[in-house]
């Protein structure tokens, strides 16, 4: 390394970290246009001071989902004092009074009271707002599944989706935003008869896709000549492996880390594959984190056991969750979708059709993210 190539204590890689971040809503936001105009022809109503139609938003972790809410969201706002919107996180508000006192807090700019207030009490207090100022709500429900998993999916959707039959004149829209529609098995026919979502699918990005996203993260986030094109599409052959774009993000902001821990005006192949083996692993314990409580006891069991029949796990995860087969198979299913497992049919058994159900990651890496849950 030369004198022009080390980098001095107080000189940094990082243009602007911000771009490198999870959260970051991004200008320049390319192969997502079709889904931002379905969301927007969906809530085009609420600008006219109608109700909008419900959307439901299904697709891989990593795909683009809330970011894409949040930047239409910031065009409604931008142009429409008649509408306010919400976005709750259901993994942090499970529950009905959670999501309510959400909805609150931006309407009154203060928290309710968490005890000793009914929730009807909150409830109509939002609902008046709504009718008296003649504002439309929109309400996205981002990893809308947990409400199912905690059991309360029905009462928080029952409530917003027919408060306008008990309060005349409240106009409510809901955004559900899951990874998997049958996430949403919990919802019962009196939600489903109102909720009438309009489906937008957020398929995995493309090879080329995932490249022009980076090379414009790239651009924004650090000084000119930091990585190069090669090493650039060594981070989305990694990306490719996870289909979640946000592992690509985290790999160059480590990667530059890592670099300038070596005091490296540029970064090198090895801070690459460094990072990685950290990035990759945020990637599963993130995906694992979104996970019912029944599909990580499974996981679980599959990663303890390393490879197993599906006839002797099913003993296993119903002594431990006492659910019956159709549950079981419908998980193993999933589990294999995700990518998590293998569940390979074999010609053993007596039909010859015994399934060998294994994990597709080291089973130690899969135990200490389920130990972080």
């Amino acid at each position: 390394m030369t004198g022009n190539d080390i980098l001095l204590w107080d000189e940094t890689l990082f243009k602007d970290p911000s771009v490198l971040e999870p959260d970051y809503l991004p200008e320049y936001f390319p192969h997502r246009e079709s889904q931002l105009n379905g969301l927007r022809f969906a809530l085009r109503p609420a600008l006219r001071g109608m109700r909008p139609l419900n959307c439901l938003l299904v697709g891989p972790p990593g795909t683009g989902k809330t970011s894409a809410v949040m930047k239409v969201f910031g065009e409604v706002e931008a142009h429409a004092t008649g509408i306010v919107t919400v976005k709750v996180n259901c993994q942090i508000d499970s529950t009905r009074f959670a999501v309510m006192s959400r909805i609150y807090r931006k309407l009154f700019g203060i928290s309710p009271p968490n005890s000793g207030v009914a929730f009807r009490k909150i409830f109509e207090a939002v609902v008046n707002f709504l009718v008296s100022s003649e504002k439309v709500l929109l309400v996205a429900l981002d990893d809308l599944n947990y409400l199912c998993y905690e059991g309360h999916a029905n009462e928080v959707m029952y409530s917003l989706l027919r408060a306008h039959e008990q309060y005349p004149g409240t106009k409510i829209g809901i955004i559900g935003i899951v990874n998997d529609s049958s996430d949403l098995y919990c919802l019962d026919s009196r939600v489903n008869s109102v909720f009438l979502p309009e489906d937008i699918p957020f398929p995995r990005y493309e090879s080329a896709e995932i490249l022009d996203i980076l090379k414009d993260r790239v651009k924004y986030g650090f000084y000119p000549k930091v990585i190069s094109d090669e090493l650039l599409e060594l981070v989305v052959s990694y990306v490719e492996r996870t289909g979640d774009l946000r592992v690509g993000i985290d790999l160059l902001k480590r990667s530059g880390f890592n670099a300038e821990r070596r005091g490296s005006r540029t970064i090198s192949s090895e801070d690459v594959e460094k990072a990685y083996e950290a990035s990759k692993l945020l990637h599963l314990c993130r995906s694992i984190s979104l996970l019912s409580g029944p599909e990580k006891h499974l996981l679980e069991l599959i990663a303890k056991r390393g490879e197993v029949q599906a006839g002797e796990l099913y003993k296993s995860f119903h002594e431990l969750t006492q659910l019956g087969y159709t549950r079981f198979y419908g998980i193993v299913n999933k589990l294999q979708v995700l990518n998590y497992i293998d569940a390979d049919f074999t010609g053993k058994g007596q039909r010859g059709r015994t399934r060998i159900i294994k994990t597709k990651f080291r089973a130690e890496d899969v135990l200490n993210c389920l130990e972080k849950k």
